[in-house]
């Protein structure tokens, strides 16, 4: 069973969106080279904890998987996703996405940006417009009566008519009451209408992850960074969206 939200819980959830945007926002401000990610790091849980949150990401162990062991992920460059931060440092012209998860007043809101440290060559700033663009043609693929493969297929379309891949293993989730509530699965390709219809109440992370190579992806010994098989750059942007009787409702921006 899917389990559909009350306006008013959507508004709890939407109130840790806006505190996982504003670590976003902060991190990208003061990011600059010779940072490490983790003291990225840093910042976000002071920020989460100074407003009463909680990371659900510090100490999460689905199967295979040791358990997390910090409160963002913080990837850079080749890395998709998943990235712990540590000791990694940041270097003029890099890409840096930061995926923060927050829990306040037990509603969870996720989302993720990627952002660049100081300027980037034209190439890294196609594949970002070209990513967050993704993400919006998505959304607006999200309105009651749709069905999943919809927002898929319109992530899948535009990402590869510029020549980019779509990562197929790692897809959007349901979230709001869980980090993951798995009865929603939202994947960033596929076919107009297939998979499950779309109704008011529904809360979900979509979020593409696009390689500008090949779609192949591995994990690193540490059990959780993602990186691109063939060693290019890979972008990240997510909202977690709540579906409305006008369409998608975004609930994690400032």
């Amino acid at each position: 069973m899917i389990r559909l939200k009350t306006p008013q819980e959507i508004e709890r959830i939407r109130a840790a969106g806006k505190l996982a945007r504003k670590v976003i926002d902060v991190v990208r401000e003061v990011a600059e080279p010779g940072m490490t990610t983790g003291e990225l790091e840093e910042i976000a849980i002071q920020i989460i904890t100074e407003h009463g949150g909680r990371s659900p990401c510090l100490g999460y162990a689905p199967p295979g998987h040791p358990p997390y062991p910090a409160w963002t992920c913080i990837s850079v460059n080749e890395e998709i996703v998943h990235a712990i931060p540590g000791s990694r440092v940041l270097k003029a012209g890099d890409i840096v996405t930061m995926d923060c998860c927050v829990e306040l007043n037990g509603y969870i809101a996720d989302t993720a940006y990627t952002f660049g440290v100081g300027p980037l060559s034209p190439q890294a700033e196609r594949l970002l417009r070209v990513t967050e663009e993704a993400l919006y043609k998505g959304i607006e693929k999200a309105k009651p009566g749709n069905r999943l493969g919809d927002i898929g297929h319109a992530i899948q379309k535009f990402v590869e008519a510029h020549g980019y891949s779509v990562v197929r293993e790692l897809h959007g989730h349901g979230v709001g009451l869980r980090m993951h509530e798995s009865e929603i699965d939202v994947p960033n390709y596929g076919r107009p209408g297939t998979g499950l219809r779309l109704e008011c109440g529904m809360t979900f992370a979509i979020e593409p992850m696009v390689n500008m190579g090949r779609k192949e992806i591995r994990t690193l010994e540490d059990g959780w960074t993602v990186v691109t098989a063939d060693g290019k750059l890979s972008a990240h942007f997510e909202h977690t969206v709540a579906i409305v009787p006008h369409g998608a409702e975004i609930l994690t921006q400032g």
